[in-house]
């Protein structure tokens, strides 16, 4: 009994509580609405959509736990899936083509790194700058037209299925668990942390916060490179225009899932909650036959919902941590 009671108690106190009733609120709407949102073949769809942007999303969980953003993201995954088509296109072999496309993301990431850690440029100007050069790219490499793949084995990473599950879902669902983990139970994990939450703390701390960063930045571009491929293997093409509005995704589902805009705080569950929230939430409006042009309104709602969540849980901080510097003087 007690220990039933200790569990209630940690549910209860869980900070991701609040975001999983948010989704299970949401859930219950769109299915009372449209009978067929909850149907295996719609889940799947939603999957599959959070499998590109949940790659996006774990770098940009960690970069905003860190007190950074990622804004070039979506650029980069549209490039990556651009210059792997090219490669394929080219006849370069499947692993080396793959090896250098991610290769290459990795020195964007230490680009976006330079212009923060050493220019000292704001990480929204240097990477909206990337962010602009590398969706250019994409349409110079391939001159403004979308590159058909014709690899078969390279075909199968968008169009395997595993017990009826495409394979891009096991692959973000393992690089859920993997980065999960790393955030939340190792040093490096800990000083990602102590790097948002005060920057001068961690440095008397001997943590090296511009490293720290630097190698946040390489994940960030790993994780969207590698989202770009996936999406040109469902596709079957490498498209210059895709991936557009990414990043807006995956900070969205971020900041929904309690990761603060200012550092410090948050978690891979909770962001996770907040992209399935994100992905739903633009799900069942397709499914309800929502015009286009009323989703991108939607979707901007959305975040400003999600910062306000944000300012009021910032608020709400900010006044215990008051309270507890009170209590301490007495």
């Amino acid at each position: 009994m007690k220990k039933r009671n200790n569990v209630l108690e940690r549910i209860q106190k869980s900070p991701n509580l609040g975001i999983f009733i948010a989704l299970v609120v949401m859930i219950i709407v769109f299915t009372v609405l449209k009978s067929s949102y909850l149907s295996k073949a719609n889940v799947l769809n939603i999957l599959i959509s959070c499998s590109v942007v949940g790659l996006v999303a774990i770098g940009e969980t960690f970069l905003m736990i860190a007190g950074q953003i990622d804004m070039s993201s979506g650029s980069i995954s549209a490039f990556s899936g651009v210059l792997i088509a090219v490669l394929l296109k080219k006849g370069c072999p499947m692993i080396p083509a793959i090896l250098l496309t991610l290769g290459i993301g990795m020195v964007i990431g230490l680009v976006n790194a330079f212009l923060v850690t050493q220019l000292n440029i704001s990480f929204f100007i240097a990477t909206l700058a990337t962010q602009s050069i590398f969706r250019g790219l994409a349409y110079i490499i391939c001159g403004g037209k979308s590159i058909a793949v014709t690899n078969a084995v390279f075909l199968k990473i968008g169009a395997t299925r595993i017990f009826g599950i495409s394979l891009p879902i096991y692959i973000f669902l393992i690089l859920i668990l993997i980065f999960g983990i790393i955030l939340s139970r190792t040093r490096f994990g800990r000083s990602i942390y102590m790097v948002g939450g005060n920057n001068n703390a961690a440095r008397l701390a001997g943590i090296q916060s511009k490293k720290v960063v630097t190698i946040l930045f390489v994940v960030s571009a790993l994780m969207a490179a590698m989202g770009g491929m996936i999406l040109a293997s469902r596709m079957n093409s490498g498209q210059p225009s895709a991936s557009d509005g990414l990043e807006f995704d995956a900070v969205t589902g971020c900041v929904l899932g309690g990761v603060a805009m200012s550092g410090g705080i948050g978690d891979m569950t909770g962001a996770v909650i907040g992209l399935f929230i994100m992905q739903g939430f633009a799900n069942g409006l397709s499914v309800l036959n929502v015009q286009s042009f009323w989703q991108k309104v939607a979707k901007g709602l959305l975040l400003i919902v999600a910062l306000t969540f944000d300012y009021v849980r910032n608020q709400r901080r900010q006044k215990e941590a008051l309270k507890r510097m009170e209590e301490c003087a007495n």
